[in-house]
């Protein structure tokens, strides 16, 4: 680029415009854009497509970047004057922006051009280091591969979804109670584990556990657990009559969701 205040290559034009060592609006674009299609003209049917667009995308910023530092200097009186200036700083890190990604190209071809320098090693190992190899030991035999190959070509069982736990019975705390006291009664005491080695399935032991609350807040119970997560044992406290401690139905009531 010749200009009248400057002369020298396009990438440096930019760097001093980025780094704040030449003012944008000292510099005629209009002289820029002529030198440019000039050298596209000197060019002829040569020239390359790459280069005109990244020439209109820079053009385009620095043609951003001295309309805003062309406007009035003054305070900020209001959030447009001040959308102005935030756009003055943008297009300037814009101009950085384009002169990082410009530099890692450049990083990026030569790291291409040292490797393709490079040729891989076709040679084998010397006999030092093929000595440290150890032997192959194959300890499987014919029949095993057999069975290998067989389990690896059988084909795949079609993918099932279970609705057995939608359509599972409802479980009664009441009643889980009554079975959980009269274990109780008969031994006196018992770990949580005892308690539910019977139970068939899940909502039955989140029953029984349900109903160990309700008689621990009834009394009925004590719950003794000497460290964290680990044995739960329970120890019966309600007395040896016949009578059944009061165990509420709250979690025995259906619940219905409204939309």
């Amino acid at each position: 680029m010749r200009l009248a205040n400057f002369e020298g290559p396009f990438d440096l034009l930019l760097q001093l415009i980025s780094r704040h060592k030449l003012d944008v609006t000292e510099v005629a674009l209009s002289k820029v854009t002529d030198e440019f299609m000039a050298h596209i003209r000197a060019m002829g049917p040569d020239w390359d497509l790459d280069q005109t667009t990244e020439f209109l995308v820079v053009a385009a910023t620095l043609l951003d970047l001295k309309a805003a530092r062309l406007l009035p200097a003054a305070e900020v009186e209001d959030e447009a004057d001040l959308a102005l200036l935030e756009a003055r700083d943008l297009l300037f890190a814009r101009l950085l922006q384009y002169r990082a990604y410009k530099r890692i190209a450049a990083i990026f071809e030569e790291r291409a051009e040292a490797e393709g320098r490079r040729y891989p090693r076709t040679v084998g190992l010397e006999p030092h280091h093929a000595d440290l190899l150890p032997e192959v030991v194959i300890t499987i035999g014919p029949e095993g591969f057999a069975r290998l190959a067989v389990k690896a070509m059988q084909p795949r069982a079609k993918p099932q979804v279970y609705v057995d736990h939608i359509h599972a019975p409802l479980v009664s705390v009441r009643e889980q109670a009554g079975l959980v006291v009269r274990m109780l009664k008969a031994r006196g005491e018992a770990t949580f584990q005892e308690l539910t080695e019977d139970a068939g399935d899940t909502l039955t032991v989140v029953a029984r556990f349900l109903a160990l609350l309700e008689l621990y807040r009834e009394k009925a119970v004590v719950l003794d657990q000497e460290e964290a997560l680990k044995t739960l044992t329970v120890r019966w406290s309600g007395g040896d009559g016949d009578g059944m401690p009061t165990v509420t139905d709250e979690f025995d009531q259906i619940v219905e969701v409204k939309e």
